[in-house]
């Protein structure tokens, strides 16, 4: 799946270098969003996130605020080195590894230095959640096998004997050698039948166990 295919591209807010802390916070409050790109002619050169808000404003715990604060253009206290985009092209794996690498829950999708879309930690959570196939009635099953293309194939051909709708299938790594885990999503509340045709072909389930 690409960048483009979850991206939010219609009423993106952005901010102009000049916005100030006041027209911010009242974005953010109106809108509830926590994270701005800061954009001049067309291209990104900051980003405010919902932390450089709370840092720039006044505190809450001073008696005496200093008014002239909710003055401050965004220009300067905007994040603008080191900035981590995406291109609407780019897999949606790749920008969550990104999120994971930096640290951060928001990316701007830019395409010619030009600003095309946004990405969220929580448009990459709703498509993962998506794509494992948690969001409708399923079972998993979670099967070791031999790291070798034959045990796939023999995995598949189980699910198809079966007739087994698959939601999800996920490779994920083993604490044995040589072989693999797999977990699989299957369209069912009762996954016995698949439980007991897997082990009578060889292959070890690990969960959930068949009573």
């Amino acid at each position: 799946m690409l960048v483009e295919q979850i991206m939010v591209k219609e009423n993106i807010i952005t901010l102009s270098p000049e916005s100030t802390l006041s027209e911010i916070l009242e974005l953010e409050k109106k809108n509830q969003i926590r994270h701005f790109p800061v954009v001049s002619n067309g291209e990104v050169i900051g980003i405010v996130s919902d932390i450089d808000i709370r840092d720039a404003r006044p505190s809450i715990l001073d008696e005496n605020p200093d008014s002239s604060i909710l003055n401050t253009p965004v220009k300067q206290f905007m994040k603008q080195v080191n900035l981590i985009t995406v291109h609407p092209l780019d897999f949606v794996e790749d920008a969550a590894l990104k999120m994971y690498q930096y640290r951060i829950g928001f990316l701007p999708v830019m395409k010619d230095n030009q600003l095309v879309g946004i990405l969220t930690r929580n448009d990459i959570l709703q498509t993962l959640v998506e794509m494992m196939g948690v969001s409708t009635p399923s079972s998993r099953i979670e099967v070791e096998l031999p790291d070798t293309p034959q045990g796939l194939f023999g995995i598949a051909n189980v699910l198809l004997q079966c007739n087994a709708k698959v939601c999800s299938m996920l490779m994920l790594p083993s604490n044995t050698p040589l072989t693999r885990r797999i977990s699989l999503r299957v369209k069912t509340i009762d996954p016995g039948k698949i439980i007991q045709h897997l082990k009578n072909n060889g292959y070890t389930v690990i969960d959930p166990p068949l009573e």
